[in-house]
């Protein structure tokens, strides 16, 4: 690790020179992980969240949680979570940090406080939009005191006493979140929540990966999309391997010719990002499919593919980097999420994959990426303080020789081993 004239950090990556075969094991789902940490904080009695991912977010969450009065315990099986059974006992303030899950999720569980909660977050989260998620926590009866207009974070949170809930008509939100948000409170309010959706939702594989979180920890779950009343008692619960982070592997063996990376997570396994594998297959990649674990395989060759990336938004960026390791043009669909994560990711690929002298076009919800016109020569990526940003292009890294990742810390947000996780694939 260097750094530059500002005092950047800077990490110099080296290329790799040979295929490989290895078992790679990410850290647990940061999906699951925030979703499980809700429920349960709310829950009565305690619950145990086996192998859960342990990074910036989801320890962000946890300890907001426990301010609130839902204390938890670091065992050697994961995180032993004291809920509070439906009422936290404390208001007073929290920050999440860089946390875009984490916050809109707070916002609506800080409804379920016995007094008022400010939820906050870092510069960058005061920007990103809550405005959504604050009217639909309004529509069911909560006060909340947002700040702006459209309104942003710092916002206060006021005791939702009727806990009513109800029937929901929404159309096309920003995030998907914001409709998890409401559902994993749904279980302590009276009438429980239901969503008519009157527009195809955003990001529905999260909001059904909500859904089945709820049922594994003890929900009732009606039909469509509905969470019945009735309070949850402590569960354990073990995290699944993220597939958001899997990617990173899948993608390594994919641009690699020959390598194979398999990953111990089920084939069928509800995280959205598991789609991000028929993508891969599109691009000619191999995938074995197992019912505990999945594999890829690098051809000797990707090809450019027109695709969706709707299902799963959060590996779009590893797969644009994919896109520029191909033989031909592709374009990705389905990104209008992109533009309000940690950075404008569309706005960030294109900057950053412009460096390795793609061509690239973006648009509001997609990008098109021809790497038709690749010079090797030395690069510097900025990050954007984006996790995903930096082990996207750390896994071009391996085939691109003269990479250097800036701040390359900011993968503490989801998946703080990368680095040395990247770093095994050498000693195959």
């Amino acid at each position: 690790m260097t750094e530059s004239a500002s005092g950047t950090p800077l990490l110099e990556l080296e290329a790799i020179q040979s295929s490989f075969e290895r078992v790679m094991h990410p850290p647990g789902s940061k999906s699951l992980t925030n979703r499980a940490l809700i429920l349960a904080a709310l829950a009565r009695g305690s619950s145990t969240l086996r192998d859960p991912l342990v990074s910036d977010d989801t320890v962000g969450l946890r300890d907001a949680l426990s301010g609130l009065g839902a204390h938890s315990k670091v065992t050697p099986e994961g995180w032993l979570v004291h809920g509070v059974d439906g009422t936290f006992p404390d208001g007073g303030s929290v920050n999440l940090g860089d946390g875009g899950t984490p916050a809109r999720f707070m916002l609506a569980a800080a409804a379920m406080a016995a007094a008022s909660v400010e939820v906050d977050g870092s510069t960058r989260m005061r920007e990103r939009p809550v405005e959504e998620g604050i009217e639909l926590l309004r529509s069911v009866g909560v006060t909340i005191h947002g700040t702006g207009s459209p309104e942003h974070l710092p916002a206060t949170v006021e005791p939702w006493v009727e806990r009513i809930g109800g029937h929901l008509r929404v159309g096309r939100t920003a995030s998907s979140q914001f409709l998890s948000a409401l559902l994993l409170i749904a279980p302590w309010t009276r009438d429980g929540i239901d969503i008519e959706h009157v527009e195809p939702p955003t990001s529905e594989t999260y909001i059904r990966l909500t859904l089945s979180t709820l049922r594994g920890a003890g929900a009732k779950i009606g039909p469509g999309v509905r969470v019945a009343p009735g309070p949850l008692n402590g569960f354990d619960l073990a995290i699944e391997p993220d597939a958001s982070s899997a990617i990173y592997w899948w993608a390594a063996a994919a641009i690699v010719p020959g390598s194979a990376i398999t990953v111990p997570i089920p084939s069928n396994s509800e995280q959205p990002d598991m789609h991000a594998l028929e993508i891969l297959e599109a691009f000619g990649a191999h995938v074995e499919r197992a019912p505990h674990a999945v594999t890829v395989r690098g051809p000797d060759r990707l090809h450019g593919a027109h695709v969706d990336a709707e299902r799963c938004p959060d590996a779009a960026v590893m797969l644009a980097v994919v896109a520029a390791c191909a033989r031909g043009a592709t374009r990705i669909d389905g990104l209008h999420t992109l533009r309000v994560k940690e950075t404008d990711r569309i706005h960030a690929l294109a900057t950053e994959l412009a460096r390795t002298e793609c061509s690239v076009t973006q648009h509001d919800d997609a990008i098109e990426i021809d790497p038709s016109t690749i010079v090797p020569r030395s690069i510097q990526v900025g990050t954007w303080n984006d996790h995903r940003m930096a082990m996207a292009f750390g896994i071009l890294g391996l085939v691109r020789p003269g990479v250097t990742i800036e701040n390359p810390d900011c993968v503490s947000k989801s998946y703080p081993g990368f680095w040395r996780d990247r770093a095994l694939l050498f000693d195959c």
